[in-house]
């Protein structure tokens, strides 16, 4: 990653002012993103105009399916491509550092899609306050952001898990396959997870309550693996993953049986993605059901299911845990670290501390 600055601190010591900095796309990568596919800027502060604020972030979210908005081509029918030499977007939660406004006053505790900057100016209505007392304000970008609701609905509108099914969720140890896998232990259910070490099967048995948790990486026949771990059949799948692993759950699913499909982590790098088996002759033969999803589909609901997720988070039914990594400069690494296996629950970076 290169970065055109030597500054160690946020602080311009000639005129006693925070420094600002930008992280931009500097190339669209090929496979993987390296460091060379991000550049830091130092850039001046903004100007709050009318029907802004001014904000500081604190804590960046990162996440696989911004992969794809690094890739080189005409922005799609939402506009997500990112621009080469522009900054990049995420989901963050920020103070609010300078304010006019009476519905958004300085020092409260807002998230939105920002720029990675240091410091910006935003409209209102790309705003949204933060309740601390749903839980720490860190949530509003995990258990209670983007991650945790696409687990929620994903799982609670398109798996319709019943008590006593099987459940399989691949990519069991992330931000929402650790939720989606969860929500269907609350709602009565057998549940398989899939992920990729022995720390994250010990997190998912030990930690989260799981019935069964498969290493794919020491698994060499994984259909068979999931026959074994589900000999009933698998009545749900939530993926996150797809390629292979899809595959092979594909294989043991159950009549009437139900597929979300939430993310393709194992596709995102690849050039030319494989083409794996064409499910539509078992859905008809087995009555089955695939649906892909984005959250946004379900945005009436959202004020609804953060409150269900916070109820049972404060009454122990359900956890969450932050891979939380320090500093702005950290950005790009974090991100790129989601790629090789690095995170435990929700990836994300914490930029700066709240002001008093």
């Amino acid at each position: 990653m290169q970065n055109n600055t030597d500054n160690t601190d946020n602080t311009n010591i000639k005129n006693n002012q925070p420094q600002n900095q930008q992280i931009v796309l500097a190339e669209h990568p090929q496979g993987i993103p390296t460091r060379d596919t991000f550049k830091i800027n130092d850039i001046d502060m903004p100007e709050r105009k009318e029907a802004e604020v001014l904000i500081k972030s604190i804590y960046v979210s990162v996440d696989p399916g911004m992969r794809g908005f690094m890739d080189k081509g005409d922005d799609d029918a939402a506009g997500n491509k990112f621009a080469l030499d522009h900054p990049i977007t995420s989901r963050t939660v920020a103070q609010i550092i300078s304010s006019d406004n009476e519905d958004f006053k300085t020092g409260d505790i807002i998230h939105g899609r920002f720029a990675w900057q240091r410091y910006q100016s935003v409209n209102i209505e790309d705003i949204e306050k933060v309740d601390p007392d749903l839980a720490p304000i860190s949530t509003a970008v995990s258990m209670l952001g983007v991650p945790g609701l696409a687990a929620y609905f994903g799982m609670l509108k398109i798996g319709l898990p019943k008590a006593g099914e099987t459940v399989i969720v691949s990519g069991a140890a992330g931000s929402v396959g650790s939720m989606a896998a969860q929500i269907a232990k609350i709602n009565g259910c057998k549940v398989v997870g899939i992920a990729g070490s022995t720390e994250k099967i010990d997190y998912l048995e030990g930690e989260l309550g799981l019935d069964k948790g498969i290493n794919y990486k020491q698994t060499e026949d994984m259909q068979a693996a999931i026959k074994e771990a589900c000999p009933d059949g698998v009545d749900v799948f939530f993926d996150n993953v797809g390629g292979e692993l899809f595959d092979a759950v594909f294989a043991n699913i159950n009549r009437h049986g139900r597929i979300a499909i939430c993310g393709q982590i194992a596709e995102y790098n690849a050039d030319n993605p494989p083409k794996g088996p064409r499910p539509m002759h078992t859905l008809i033969k087995k009555s089955a059901r695939m649906e892909g999803f984005v959250v946004f589909d379900f945005s009436d609901e959202f004020d609804d299911a953060k409150k269900q997720i916070s109820e049972w988070y404060n009454s122990g039914q359900l956890k969450y845990r932050e891979n939380l990594v320090e500093g702005f400069e950290n950005i790009p690494s974090a991100f790129i670290g989601l790629f090789e296996g690095d995170n435990i629950g929700k990836q994300m970076v914490k930029v700066a501390d709240l002001e008093s």
